[in-house]
């Protein structure tokens, strides 16, 4: 439990602070996933952060996500959505809702990823849906998702 606990509250709490300085629409994705901190997220850097979402929420290391296991994943995601909104006050946008900022959103969710709709995601079925999921946020197609992808028109 402490591997599952540790590293979401971590990059919760990382995150919310940087999100709270920068209120740009998808500032708080790219703080998260840009490893290289070059304001450019990566296949590579989204594969690997995937990797590493799966195996933080893989609780009982069976290789793939449960329905409660997945409902732990949706919570921690709710959780920092709400963290977000809280961060920015009333009356101001996130981004969410408008074009393809809300894929970042859509491509976790659990539909998007249990391809055999066993009710289950397997590591191979969440790994496999990143391209999809990154060429979604990659509005203009060059290769790498910035805060330029997110908000209205996207």
């Amino acid at each position: 439990m402490k591997r599952l606990i540790l590293p979401t509250l971590l990059t919760l709490t990382l995150t919310s602070a940087a999100f709270a300085q920068d209120q740009t629409p998808g500032s708080h994705f790219v703080t998260n996933w840009d490893a290289d901190s070059n304001g450019v997220v990566s296949l590579e850097e989204a594969t690997t952060r995937r990797g590493d979402i799966f195996t933080t929420f893989d609780a009982d290391e069976d290789g793939k996500l449960s329905s409660e296991e997945y409902d732990m994943f949706d919570q921690a995601r709710a959780n920092d959505q709400e963290q977000m909104k809280q961060g920015m006050g009333q009356g101001q946008s996130m981004g969410k809702g408008h074009g393809k900022g809300m894929n970042e959103e859509n491509g976790m969710q659990r539909a998007f990823n249990d391809t055999d709709s066993d009710g289950l995601v397997s590591r191979d079925e969440f790994m496999a849906r990143v391209p999809d999921w990154f060429a979604m946020m990659d509005s203009n197609g060059d290769g790498g998702v910035t805060t330029d992808d997110f908000g209205p028109g996207n």
